[in-house]
């Protein structure tokens, strides 16, 4: 079971990896397109939308890669005081709870951005190339569901052998 969770979690970080790459491509070729057409009183409007939401799907993909390698944004005291005690079993336990803290949270967020994108879909409005707006909070919905994942898997392999060394 721990090793089809791994393969899913690798899965997600090789696809998380390539999809952000491509959409910090992306960024930068509209950017500059954006700018140099301006040179020219030429304007695309749907450009800076995209732009925009690439940034969006960069951020989410971003905490995604950060979550599964550990280098996230986090105040580490007390697990940093328990490895310098050499209590490695008790910070083993507090990176537990403080991944169960953080699966609930996630999946509370996670089911709040479903509802308003449910909410979107119902009530459709255009975005940029026609696309629903819905759609495009759904970048929201699957960045938290993603992270939400690296997490519990995390809390999982911490039971295991591999798991423990993190």
């Amino acid at each position: 079971m721990v090793n089809l969770l791994r393969l899913i979690d690798k899965g997600i970080e090789k696809g998380s990896s390539y999809i952000l790459v491509l959409s910090i491509f992306l960024m930068l070729v509209f950017s500059l397109l954006i700018i140099v057409l301006r040179w020219v009183d030429i304007s695309i409007p749907w450009f800076e939308s995209f732009v925009r939401h690439l940034v969006l799907l960069a951020t989410f993909l971003g905490g995604v890669l950060a979550t599964g390698r550990g280098t996230h944004i986090g105040i580490d005291i007390l697990s940093k005081y328990l490895e310098n005690k050499n209590l490695l079993q008790c910070k083993v336990w507090v990176n537990r709870v403080v991944y169960l803290a953080c699966i609930f949270t996630l999946s509370w967020l996670s089911k709040a951005c479903w509802d308003f994108m449910k909410v979107e879909m119902e009530f459709p409005q255009e975005g940029f190339l026609g696309l629903n707006t819905g759609y495009l909070v759904g970048i929201i919905t699957i960045g938290f569901i993603l992270i939400t994942y690296r997490f519990f898997y995390k809390f999982v392999a911490s039971f295991t052998s591999v798991g423990e060394a993190t």
